[in-house]
């Protein structure tokens, strides 16, 4: 079971030189062993593998977004984490969206378990209300190829939930231009704000994204948000964490699933680093072999 901790979207200044320098921010996958934490420097010791194309194997220690979380970590824990490497060599290479997969102490138990996607599981049938006020469910969805994400329309960082939202209207137009595999394939982003994210409010979000609010413009890549039942089992099962902050933002970790014609999961890709190449290829190939 994993105890997923998290920093997301937080409401900040109007974007200037210097957020759009943190656009810019280079976002790699870190597995490795706690070593130690120091709450006042809010920094954590980590003995980790080779991060392709990065660094080598090493052990050193790494700021923390936020602090908060050093208190659930323990020496021996087994953990990934988003590492997170400005552009400027003026700034700390920072931890993010750490995720405990190995406990060191069993009798240490999260206030919430997560679920990592992970090949061959089989998907819960979810429902949630589309933008335009339907309800829908995973399972509708059997017989294609599902790339599912998880969004906020009022998200604040342009490289989180817009940054995401914007590569699966790439993604979109790139299968529209292949009718073949166009039909065996469907994109939904679903949302975690369901006070605020209204089947109106979705439609006019993704149209932004897909450029046409015509009904059949979303027949390929929906738009929908669960209850808040549903919900928490749903960012549960697809490792979201989420956080409701004091400013009515919400802090949240990025989470995208390909799940295959069978219902069960291809590949999972945790944070904002993934590409659009990327995620094709395994389309083109989930589907080949459908």
């Amino acid at each position: 079971m994993a105890a997923l901790l998290m920093a997301g979207c937080h409401a900040g200044p109007k974007p200037d030189a210097d957020s759009a320098a943190s656009s810019a921010v280079k976002t790699y996958k870190l597995h490795g062993k706690i070593v130690s934490t120091n709450a006042s420097k809010s920094e954590v010791t980590v003995n980790h593998e080779a991060i392709p194309g990065f660094m080598d194997a090493m052990t050193m220690p790494y700021r923390v977004k936020d602090a908060n979380i050093l208190s659930e970590l323990h020496p021996g824990d087994v953990v990934s984490a988003d590492l997170l490497v400005s552009p400027s060599p003026d700034e700390d290479v920072v931890l993010d969206h750490i995720v405990v997969i190995g406990q060191s102490r069993p009798d240490y138990r999260p206030t919430v378990s997560y679920h990592v996607p992970a090949l061959g599981d089989r998907v819960p049938d979810f429902k949630l209300r589309n933008q335009d006020g339907q309800t829908i469910s995973l399972d509708q969805f059997r017989g294609k190829e599902v790339l599912i994400t998880f969004i906020y329309t009022r998200c604040p960082l342009p490289t989180f939930c817009p940054h995401v939202t914007r590569n699966f209207a790439s993604i979109h137009r790139r299968l529209a231009a292949d009718p073949v595999l166009f039909k065996k394939t469907q994109l939904l982003c679903v949302s975690f704000d369901p006070e605020n994210d209204t089947p109106e409010r979705l439609r006019a979000y993704g149209a932004q994204y897909i450029g046409s609010d015509a009904r059949e413009a979303f027949s390929h890549f929906s738009f929908g948000v669960p209850d808040k039942q549903a919900l928490d089992k749903m960012a549960q099962w697809f490792d979201v964490g989420l956080t409701h902050e004091a400013d009515s933002t919400i802090t949240h970790t990025l989470s995208t699933t390909l799940i295959g014609a069978d219902g069960k999961v291809i590949r999972f890709y945790s944070g904002n680093d993934w590409t659009v190449d990327q995620v094709l290829s395994d389309l083109k190939l989930s589907a080949a072999k459908a």
